[in-house]
């Protein structure tokens, strides 16, 4: 077996000659044209179990790779064999992680299920003494009439150290503007085989192994919250509410992430993460909260005998602002800020190490962070009347913590211990649900009094009753919002279950 370790980038087609033209090679390069068959079931049997299969042709010879998920990381397990065609031969695979599987049955299930052909050209690297191969892939991915356009960047280092891969990546980035993309090919192969993978991407479910370090296990989360963010980085650019929404959960699910393993994590580096994570969630809250205004409060309020006047100006003033800010979204997501966040983001997490005499395993670690954490809530819970508004958005964000922590650490529990899971999932959404709304409803107010204050005069009674609606009926429905959220806070226990096998 060998373990890959690379990066990947897309790159923009018109910038694919300046990587090879404007940073000097220490070795030959080399052209090749690559033709891929990625072979599965019809039911995706590898692809469930994290495991890729493909044939590439390279100038009529035949080779068969095996490649294992690494979890959404850099490294990842592979398993080359020459074969005598262009399908799989199973007998080459029994060192790979195929082994698991009846090779005959296998074998006459497997169907081809899209192909891919890039030209490549490759140079080899030296960055301080690390030797790292720099590939250039221009082409398409295929499923029958379908395609989708490669344009990809790849770094892989071959020998050294990771720093001195991330080095050249921000080298790279700054020059190419090339933007860290965590999808490989197989994947949006796969996408395209299942019609998707434009709009907005929901966050994938997290599977963590018992024997996981902590901070092993954090790495796993920390993970799959980027490749959330990322994502969506093209729906966000499209302007698309969902995937905009989607990115602001994936960083979210990071920043929740950070809190619930703190301790586990170094201080300097993390703040200076905590900070660009915060800078995007800012970039993108302004998009969020003005479609939410429009969608939930605005435009039910013309179904409700309000003046037609009064709700065409003030959506029409607040649709405006919306553009303004899904512009203002578009260009963090198209920013250099952006791009190195990302480069920042994943080397903090993969440089990351568990603490030597730290021998706890993520399963012990889960229960006593829920345990501890529904503790102080149910605590604070008590006195949910007597919370202003500032704090009854800390109890609403320390709630939505516990809530991802139970999505992340949910693969630690038996089976039949999922239903527990799933009510107390089910009531932290509740409340959180609650909290929400009454914390939409103070910044909707704020909304609603700058537009009555600021509309022109010959709208202005108009809007100022439509405002006024609007304040007025949210301040109804608080009073049953918060009963709600008591009544749930009041029901809600600490685990009577542990992780298991």
């Amino acid at each position: 077996m060998n373990a890959e370790t690379e990066l990947k980038f897309r790159i923009p087609p018109r910038q694919m000659a300046s990587v090879l033209c404007n940073h000097r090679p220490r070795g030959a390069t080399s052209r090749q044209t690559l033709v891929s068959t990625y072979f599965d079931t019809r039911k995706h049997k590898l692809g469930r179990h994290a495991l890729t299969l493909r044939v590439r042709e390279v100038e009529g010879h035949f080779v068969q790779t095996v490649k294992a998920d690494g979890s959404g990381s850099m490294t990842r397990g592979e398993w080359e064999s020459d074969v005598a065609g262009a399908r799989p031969d199973l007998g080459k695979a029994s060192n790979s992680p195929l082994h698991r599987f009846t090779a005959k049955k296998l074998a006459r299930k497997l169907k081809p299920m899209f192909r891919t052909e890039v030209r490549r050209t490759a140079q080899a690297r030296r960055v301080r003494n690390s030797r790292i191969e720099l590939a250039i892939d221009h082409g398409r991915i295929a499923c029958g009439r379908r395609s989708r356009p490669v344009s990809e960047l790849e770094l892989e280092l071959k020998s050294g150290r990771i720093a001195d891969l991330f080095r050249l990546a921000r080298r790279l980035e700054r020059s190419t503007h090339a933007e860290l993309d965590l999808r490989s090919k197989s994947e949006r192969g796969f996408e395209l085989v299942a019609g998707s993978g434009g709009g907005a991407h929901h966050a994938e479910p997290i599977a963590l192994k018992h024997a996981l370090s902590p901070r092993d296990a954090f790495a796993v989360i920390a993970r799959s919250a980027l490749r959330q963010i990322t994502a969506n980085a093209d729906a966000v650019r499209a302007k698309e509410p969902e995937g905009i929404h989607q990115m602001r959960v994936g960083l979210r699910r990071l920043r929740a992430a950070i809190s619930l393993f703190r301790e586990l994590l170094p201080r300097a580096s993390t703040a200076r993460i905590k900070a660009e994570l915060k800078w995007l969630t800012n970039e993108l809250a302004p998009a969020r909260e003005l479609d939410v205004y429009l969608t939930q409060s605005i435009a039910p309020a013309a179904d409700q005998g309000v003046p037609k006047r009064g709700v065409r100006a003030i959506r029409s003033r607040f649709e405006t602002q919306k553009e303004e800010a899904f512009a203002r979204a578009r260009d963090a997501v198209g920013s250099a800020r952006y791009r190195r966040m990302l480069i920042d983001v994943m080397e903090w997490i993969e440089s990351g190490r568990a603490r030597a005499g730290d021998d706890r395993s993520i399963a012990s670690y889960a229960a006593e962070v829920l345990d501890r954490r529904i503790g102080k809530v149910r605590k604070q819970g008590k006195q949910l009347g007597e919370l202003d508004p500032r704090q009854r958005h800390k109890l609403r964000i320390r709630i939505k913590k516990i809530r991802y922590a139970v999505d992340f650490f949910e693969s630690l529990y038996r089976d039949r211990d999922q239903s527990t899971l799933a009510s107390l999932s089910d009531r932290l959404k509740r409340i959180q649900s609650a909290l929400g709304s009454l914390n939409d409803f103070m910044a909707h107010r704020t909304l609603a009094t700058e537009a009555a204050l600021s509309a022109p005069p010959a709208n202005r009674r108009a809007q100022a009753f439509v405002s006024g609606f609007i304040v007025g009926r949210e301040r109804k429905a608080a009073h049953g919002l918060m009963q709600d959220a008591e009544k749930e806070l009041h029901r809600l226990h600490r685990l009577n279950i542990a992780p298991g096998k």
